[in-house]
């Protein structure tokens, strides 16, 4: 084994430690919550070898750095998940490796991912990213967090055009915890926002019921408060260089 790879794998066992014990903490099952490594900014050689430590779902925000990684890894068994801003006009590639795309939250995008999704023949998978930061939405379609996402209030009407769409699967709810606005330092707090919102939208789509919330600072409030999906870089590949 690389000393890299023992690097990983070294990492990726104390990942494992904190969720079984923050599931443990909640009465939760250990297999309730799955584990997705956020590859960005690191190499396809890294992607590799946690594949071989046993990953199965990577995550990138950046197409033009994930769209070749993900083609250098596409015979390994891993879902790739987009997690970025994602732009109408990366769309295509995106949709060329993505199962899941997490950040949802217009309806221009999901018009421009159901027509990418049934040109390539595949089933893409969605999670509307909540904007825990942003004001109630506006008519022109939801007002926007400083990362990204619709505010709750949008919530309902960007799940109907999602669930609609020709190639594309609602999954559920996405979240990072807000920087400012009521929930800033309030990770918990936030979480149970969002788990509330789950259910809400689960009346009417019993089937979203992936819940993505929760970093390496945090998987274990996310936890606690019911999340399905962690989203885990630091804490397993160590801090990213700087870009640029």
């Amino acid at each position: 084994m690389t000393d890299r790879k023992e690097e990983l794998a070294g990492n990726l066992a104390e990942v494992e430690q904190r969720i079984t014990a923050a599931c443990a903490a909640a009465g939760r099952a250990r297999d309730e919550v799955t584990l997705i490594v956020v590859t960005k900014t690191y190499p396809a050689s890294d992607v590799r070898a946690l594949s071989e430590l046993g990953v199965r779902h990577v995550a990138e925000n950046r197409d033009q750095d994930a769209a070749p990684k993900a083609a250098a890894c596409s015979d390994l068994p891993l879902s790739w998940h987009f997690v970025g801003q994602l732009q109408t006009n990366k769309v295509r590639s995106v949709v060329g490796y993505a199962d899941v795309v997490q950040s949802v939250d217009r309806s221009r995008l999901v018009t421009a991912l159901s027509k990418e999704a049934e040109r390539a023949g595949r089933e893409v998978g969605c999670l509307i990213q909540v904007a825990l930061d942003a004001g109630e939405p506006s008519a022109g379609g939801g007002a926007r967090g400083e990362r990204g996402g619709v505010a709750p209030g949008g919530i309902a009407e960007l799940a109907d055009l999602v669930a609609d769409a020709p190639g594309l699967r609602l999954d559920g709810l996405m979240t990072v915890a807000p920087l400012t606005g009521e929930y800033a330092g309030r990770q918990r707090e936030a979480f149970d926002r969002l788990m509330d919102l789950s259910t809400d939208l689960r009346r009417t789509h019993p089937a979203a019921n992936m819940v993505s919330a929760g970093m390496s600072a945090d998987l274990e409030q996310a936890v606690a408060a019911g999340a399905t999906h962690v989203r885990v870089g630091t804490a397993v590949l160590g801090v990213r260089p700087r870009l640029g």
